[in-house]
């Protein structure tokens, strides 16, 4: 090598960062966060400009609320104490709790707060940037140590370690291959509603079990605003359009504007799908991380981007490829028995509930100890792979109905 090329590649391995992440949602900013309080150099790429509105119901649980980072303060909209549970807008019950269950956020205002942690904890973070993709070989990088990340308008980043964390349509996940199980239309309306209105719904959501096979509905109150929405198996759009604006009609709510209506797809992994690939790895939406009854995603996106973080760390230290396999294979075991677990135990209940969804109705408004498991996953003193790893009881109940 000529010392003119020797001094460039000097220059350019100055520029090289330990972690990239790409994608500022939950799981990105808590990967960036892992990665930078380990004393790491993290750039986060973010395609949109911040804060931007994200279609989310916007529940923080009990595991969302411990993977935060320390200190973090939820700019919480309400306090949920009572749940009401309705099939089909028929049988209506609600049970309350004296304690809290969970609390409800706006994205915007969270995902932000998120960011500034990341910021705080030594990330640097640039918004307004596409990534086209990632290479591990080629011209664009220098050695076996170095990932590409390239960026729309050609600019390239070096990395020892990338984290894709960018949605359910990853550009980083389709470089990993990860494969997909199941996928879900879900649609949303903001509604701003009068005082009086606001007042009903004040510490209290509805939760309505679908007319559509593992459909279901849900009302979220956020002060003066209601999150209203349902989701359903991609494939029946017009059915899940419909079943919205029956649900907004007999809610009372059809003669107030939306302030904002949206739809997304939701996408669970399947349990053979890589979650790496070199010295890249996915967590979040971006792997197909959430819970397939539920789907709820941002506890899985917070905890599997903590993972994500810590273990970029390792694959950055890694000086070859075996060690960086290695660490990546580390970090699937660790995803796979915690949150493998309750997705396994996700996808059983989403197979009883499409067959019988009265049954599961019926257990959850009648049955205390199915209540109260509830409200222990909502505030976060147990989950469902928890429960049905440690109660016998709860293990012969969903025997029982796996064949119900």
């Amino acid at each position: 090598m000529s010392s003119e090329n020797a001094a460039q590649s000097g220059e350019r391995n100055e520029h090289v960062w330990d972690v990239v992440v790409v994608g500022a949602g939950p799981a990105g900013s808590s990967a960036a966060y892992a990665a930078a309080v380990a004393g790491r150099r993290v750039l986060l790429l973010e395609k949109a400009e911040l804060p931007r509105y994200k279609t989310c119901g916007g529940g923080i649980i009990g595991p969302s609320r411990d993977a935060l980072p320390p200190g973090f303060e939820l700019p919480l909209q309400d306090r949920v104490h009572a749940v009401t549970f309705s099939l089909n807008g028929r049988l209506t019950r609600t049970r309350r709790s004296k304690n809290m269950l969970f609390g409800l956020v706006n994205r915007q205002e969270f995902d932000q707060r998120l960011v500034e942690a990341a910021e705080a904890a030594g990330a640097d973070v640039r918004t307004g940037v596409t990534v086209s993709r990632v290479e591990q070989h080629g011209p664009a990088v220098p050695d076996r140590r170095t990932v590409a990340v390239v960026l729309n308008d050609g600019e390239v980043v070096l990395a020892r370690a990338v984290v894709g964390a960018d949605g359910s349509a990853s550009r980083i996940g389709a470089h990993v291959g990860v494969k997909l199980d199941q996928v879900d239309l879900g649609l949303e309306a903001e509604i701003p509603v009068p005082a009086t209105v606001a007042e009903d719904w004040a510490g209290r959501i509805l939760i309505d079990w679908g007319p559509l096979p593992g459909s279901y509905g849900w009302v979220f109150p956020k002060g003066d605003t209601l999150t209203v929405g349902v989701i359903s198996a991609r494939g029946e759009g017009a059915a899940t359009k419909r079943y919205l604006e029956d649900f907004i009609a007999r809610l009372g709510l059809a003669g107030f504007e939306p302030a904002i209506s949206s739809g997304h797809l939701t996408r669970c992994r399947a349990e053979d799908s890589p979650l790496s690939r070199g010295r890249v790895l996915v967590c979040g939406d971006a792997a197909g991380l959430l819970e397939p009854w539920t789907r709820e995603g941002i506890s899985f996106a917070l905890r599997s981007g903590r993972l994500a973080g810590e273990w970029a760390v390792r694959i950055a230290e890694a000086q070859d490829a075996v060690d960086a396999r290695r660490q990546a294979l580390n970090y699937a075991f660790a995803i796979k028995a915690g949150l493998g677990v309750e997705m396994g135990v996700g996808q059983r209940m989403l197979a009883v509930f499409k067959r019988r969804p009265r049954l599961l109705h019926t257990v959850m408004t009648g049955f205390r100890p199915a209540w109260n498991v509830f409200a222990g996953i909502t505030r976060g003193s147990t989950t469902l792979g928890e429960v049905v790893r440690t109660s016998p009881l709860a293990r012969r109940a969903l025997g029982a109905l796996d064949k119900a």
